[in-house]
């Protein structure tokens, strides 16, 4: 039987959607990140809404677009598209904010399949997407900041030399709340090139 762990507790009893508000809540309190300088966010593979809500619910000024293939459940003020993130050029909205955004953050993950070599090029893919998309939504600035979850393995060297050539300053972070035997990983951008 699954039990869950003191961070899932911790989200259900101050009514967050998973657990994973507190590796984000984590990576920006750490890197200092001034929310009263930023206007909006994009949550790249928002599903199921956590990073969202956490976002809207502590800064509720602040515009919200939400992007995932899965449906999530409503969060008022969220602008929540039900989409593949390569299809983000073609959602009427976002053509028009491209270049306009000061946070984008990402929890997305493939699915995986248990082959190593299947599951972390699938990793590395979706991650480089994800990245470029960021780059177009990111206005520059020394305040723009992009945030994505990856992994421990042989691809993690590379992918962090593909956002260093984007962003000027990149950290790593292994949140508390992330599962001691999970190889996730976040990196953060910080001041778009």
């Amino acid at each position: 039987m699954h039990t869950q762990d003191k961070w899932a507790i911790k989200a259900q009893k101050e009514g967050y959607r998973s657990r994973a508000v507190y590796k984000l809540e984590e990576i920006l309190r750490s890197s200092n990140y001034d929310f009263n300088k930023i206007n909006s966010v994009v949550d790249i593979g928002a599903a199921p809404g956590g990073w969202s809500h956490y976002i809207k619910s502590k800064f509720p000024a602040i515009d919200v677009y939400a992007i995932d293939i899965l449906p999530i459940d409503n969060i008022v003020g969220v602008n929540f598209f039900q989409t593949d993130i390569r299809s983000i050029d073609e959602l009427e909205i976002f053509p028009l904010k491209m270049g306009t955004f000061d946070l984008v953050i990402s929890d997305l993950a493939p699915n995986i399949t248990g082959i190593r070599d299947v599951d972390e090029e699938n990793i590395y893919e979706l991650n480089v997407i994800t990245l470029q998309a960021a780059k177009k939504l990111l206005k520059k600035s020394p305040y723009s900041k992009f945030i994505i979850k990856t992994f421990q393995n042989t691809n993690l060297k590379k992918f962090r030399q593909d956002v260093s050539q984007y962003f000027n300053k990149v950290l790593t972070h292994k949140p508390a709340a992330s599962k001691s035997k999970s190889g996730e990983i976040y990196l953060s951008g910080e001041d778009l090139i």
